[in-house]
């Protein structure tokens, strides 16, 4: 089976040793099993289908990346923070896990050149990069094991790219931020959604609206709902903080 090896954000194509000599510059050794890495960069979108009907993206790998992830991290921050309290690892998981976080280290190794999918620019494109991210690390499980994926993904990825102080001392959760300020305030908060199928695509979007007192702060696009009421919880955020300056 061929994989396409091109993405739809008008960058070049990119060719299997190209493609090779990328993981390898990640890993920081030769990645082995390059289909299963190929897989792990097909979006749902961009799914390609075998000549028995089973449809090939990497929905099943960011599955499995997840839960790899959120193992390798607890490990990393048990290890790091020896007399750290489970409420404080949990919530520095969290923050760690959170989609926009992912999305910015999945940025900081270049795996948005690698990623082919169909999803409209609308659609911010780059919540996407978090979730390769995911299958990327459910891949390389099933190519290196637990331990060499731990010690990949802390040496090459968090230890890199991760500014862990800044996680501790700065709180990304936005809905927890506008719950917070709508309480203090006495208000009433409400999310709506709308949900829009592309059978062209097979690819299910939602929007989420949030409203304080009836009248509508932010709106959020997303593949899930989870990720519409994040970014439109954002988004609020970012009103309210202007509000409360004033």
């Amino acid at each position: 089976m061929r994989f396409p090896r091109n993405n739809t954000n008008g960058k070049p194509k990119i060719n299997k040793r190209e493609f090779r000599s990328r993981l390898k510059k990640i890993l920081g050794a030769r990645p082995g099993n390059l289909a299963i890495y190929e897989i792990a960069f097909i979006h749902r979108s961009a799914s390609l289908y075998l000549p028995d009907g089973k449809r090939v993206n990497n929905e099943r790998l960011e599955y499995l990346g997840d839960s790899i992830l959120d193992a390798i991290l607890s490990d990393y921050l048990f290890s790091k923070f020896p007399d750290g309290s489970e409420g404080f690892m949990t919530k520095i998981r969290s923050r760690i896990a959170n989609r926009e976080l992912l999305n910015q280290l999945a940025l900081s190794m270049g795996l948005d050149d690698l990623l082919v999918s169909n999803v409209k620019s609308e659609i911010s494109p780059g919540k996407l990069y978090g979730n390769a991210l995911e299958a990327f690390i459910g891949a390389l499980f099933i190519a290196k094991g637990f331990r060499r994926t731990r010690k990949i993904l802390i040496k090459k990825v968090l230890n890199r790219y991760l500014d862990l102080d800044r996680i501790i001392n700065t709180d990304t959760d936005y809905k927890s931020l506008v719950f917070e300020w709508v309480q203090k305030h006495k208000s009433a908060l409400l999310f709506t959604y709308n949900e829009e199928f592309d059978p062209g695509k097979k690819q299910q979007t939602f929007t989420s609206v949030l409203s304080i007192d009836g009248v509508e702060y932010g709106t959020g696009i997303g593949l899930s709902k989870k990720e519409a009421e994040q970014d439109a919880a954002r988004n609020t955020w970012i009103k309210l903080k202007d509000i409360s300056s004033v």
